[in-house]
């Protein structure tokens, strides 16, 4: 199954590289180098498949956990300062999206869309500190039934050009649903409250709406 934002990409590369076959086929005499063309062809294909997978994923509501929005390495976790929105301090945990990454946003939480957001911005590579506040990026505040707002930011890459957010003001969404999408590498940041607690490790690998980044302490349940 694949992601709709890639259904025009795959098309129209589909038709491109086929074409480059079929011309290798007829008119490269060297047959060492029409096998190679037509392989590369047939590699950069499955590339582009692999990247706009969209694997279902059900996910097992729970209004005492966030989970992770998209699948990759966590990279980042720690108190920062959060200047946009919330302009105070929040547990900060990053998760960095290689290119074999599944790149489907999914909302880590359920809740109401309080804010969201679309800045244009440079393309540093998604690891760069400065990444975060620079890069072009989308913000997203959701208000949540436990934890009160928390915000997610989708961050491009050095290779990305376009983020998708479906993400608007005002509608109530479902947590592990479709949130967007980012193509050609990028990472996502997680803001949260100071009280959450944290569930994951740096450099572990998560899942998009199966891997719990944080749960919310035993005397806030209450």
């Amino acid at each position: 199954m694949f992601h709709k934002e890639g259904q025009k990409i795959i098309l129209i590369t589909f038709f491109l590289l086929s074409a480059i076959i079929v011309l290798a086929h007829f008119y490269v005499g060297i047959s060492w180098v029409k096998t190679a063309v037509q392989i590369a062809a047939l590699l950069i294909l499955v590339a582009i498949l692999q990247f706009f997978r969209n694997p279902k994923r059900v996910a097992t509501k729970n209004f005492d956990e966030i989970l992770a929005p998209v699948d990759g390495k966590v990279v980042v976790i720690e108190e920062v300062e959060e200047n946009e929105y919330f302009k105070d301090k929040r547990l900060q945990v990053s998760i960095f999206m290689s290119p074999v990454n599944v790149h489907v946003t999914r909302y880590p939480a359920s809740g109401q869309i309080r804010f969201s957001k679309y800045h244009p911005g440079k393309y540093l590579v998604a690891w760069h500190p400065k990444s975060s506040e620079e890069n072009e990026r989308t913000t997203v505040v959701i208000n949540t039934p436990k934890f009160g707002d928390i915000l997610y930011r989708q961050i491009a890459g050095a290779m990305a050009r376009r983020i998708v957010n479906y993400a608007e003001v005002g509608e109530s969404v479902v947590q592990g649903e479709d949130a967007g999408f980012i193509k050609f590498g990028s990472r996502v940041d997680l803001f949260l409250p100071l009280n959450s607690i944290i569930t994951v490790k740096l450099n572990q690998k998560v899942k998009g709406a199966k891997t719990c980044i944080a749960t919310i302490p035993k005397k806030d349940e209450d």
